[in-house]
């Protein structure tokens, strides 16, 4: 059991699951919808009345419970959710040695902050541009973060602030490096790292960037609900929305992490209502996308299916998908991601085939971002023993892409 576990080695799976979705704040209708299940089958398992189900299933209901060790869950084998859910990048032990190293003497080489700002475009352009990503940004991340530190360590007055907002960049890269690997103490020493650099460089544009991050880390763990809501409220209040596209972007932003915050715990009203505010600043833009951030009109349409998704409504999630150009966005990774969301809304509705071939297409857009897909490998690793006939040979090739056993 875990350090944090509260239950005696023989307490049930039901009271587990009970607790756990209860500490989470979501309702019985939240967690089936978020696994593909009804609220009855929730409570079927939390009254004892459904067996423990599948090792797949079991691992979807610890990602939406934000469980990291199965025994806690489980509570009768020690299971680590990473070892099957994640998988861990080949350069991850190098970056996690990047972002410990600590320089004191003022020995390194004096770097302008424009100079530091030209790489850090540039790494952007690899993580949006490539379909191995991570392995491209981590050939430059080490470099980068050594010489932000230098640049803070080193220049002063409105360079420093200006080396300040790189330096938030350059942890947002290496957020999203570690993001879906079994080392989900960078993640949050990253998000957190950005958020300080940000506020160092005074810079409402920087801390909009460090709100949506670190609202997808307190997201993703089903944390802090009311006080994501509340920062990304703040930085939107701190933004000129009539002052150029990149304001108006931002503005947009921010009200689409709200949007996504109360989607997460089945607040439609709440979630739609931000979402049109998202919207109508995002069709202002006029054909702009925001460079790194990538918000414009594309990428807030692409958000409607995760929001559908989140308030199981899987059906009009796939209307939805009908009409958005998944190549609407210039990145590859964001493209990718939104076809593992749509093709999670058709496995949802049991649609397996058509789920398989959305996935090929997200593997197609970027290799990186489907292989650390954690709703990729569970709708594979749920399929693999018995796929559909049309598609089997389809599934075991995704399977080998994702690291399962086939």
């Amino acid at each position: 059991m875990s350090e944090n576990s509260s239950f005696p080695p023989e307490a049930p799976f039901s009271a587990r699951l009970s607790h756990f979705r209860t500490r989470s704040g979501k309702s019985r209708a939240v967690v089936g919808g978020l696994v593909g299940r009804s609220a009855e089958w929730v409570k079927g398992l939390e009254t004892g009345r459904l067996a423990l189900p599948r090792l797949p299933m079991l691992i979807r209901l610890a990602d939406v419970l934000g469980v990291d060790d199965l025994a806690d869950l489980v509570g009768d084998q020690r299971l680590s959710r990473a070892s099957y859910t994640k998988h861990q990048h080949g350069d991850l032990d190098t970056i996690r040695a990047a972002l410990a190293a600590y320089r004191i003497a003022d020995d390194a080489q004096p770097i302008t902050a424009d100079a530091l700002a030209a790489r850090v475009a540039r790494a952007w352009e690899l993580w949006h541009t490539t379909t191995r990503e991570r392995s491209s940004v981590a050939a430059v991340l080490p470099g980068l973060l050594a010489d932000g530190r230098a640049a803070l360590r080193t220049l002063e007055g409105k360079e420093r602030r200006t080396a300040a907002r790189q330096v938030a960049q350059i942890y947002h890269l290496a957020q999203l490096y570690t993001t879906f690997q079994p080392a989900p103490e960078l993640v949050y020493m990253t998000s957190d790292r950005a958020m300080h650099a940000a506020q160092d460089a005074d810079d409402p544009v920087a801390m909009a960037g460090a709100a949506w991050y670190l609202n997808h880390v307190w997201r993703d763990a089903g944390e802090a609900s009311e006080a994501r809501v509340e920062l990304a409220l703040d930085v939107a209040g701190m933004l000129q929305p009539t002052d150029s596209d990149q304001q108006i972007a931002l503005y947009s932003l921010m009200h689409l992490a709200i949007a996504l915050s109360h989607a997460q715990l089945g607040r439609e009203g709440d979630a739609w209502r931000h979402h049109d505010t998202a919207y109508a600043a995002a069709k202002k833009l006029k054909g702009y996308v925001h460079p790194w951030l990538m918000i414009g009109a594309g990428m807030v349409e692409h958000y409607a299916v995760t929001i559908y998704l989140d308030l199981q409504q899987p059906g009009k999630a796939i209307e939805a998908a009908a009409q958005i150009d998944p190549g609407a966005l210039p990145s590859r990774t964001r493209q990718s991601r939104y076809l593992v969301e749509v093709a999670r809304a058709h496995h949802r509705q049991r649609d397996h085939v058509a789920a398989v071939h959305l996935m090929r297409k997200a593997r197609d857009a970027s290799a990186d971002t489907f292989a650390f897909s954690l709703f990729a490998r569970s709708i594979v690793a749920e399929l693999l023993p018995n796929p559909p006939a049309t598609v089997a040979d389809d599934v075991r090739d995704l399977a080998r892409s994702l690291n399962l056993i086939v």
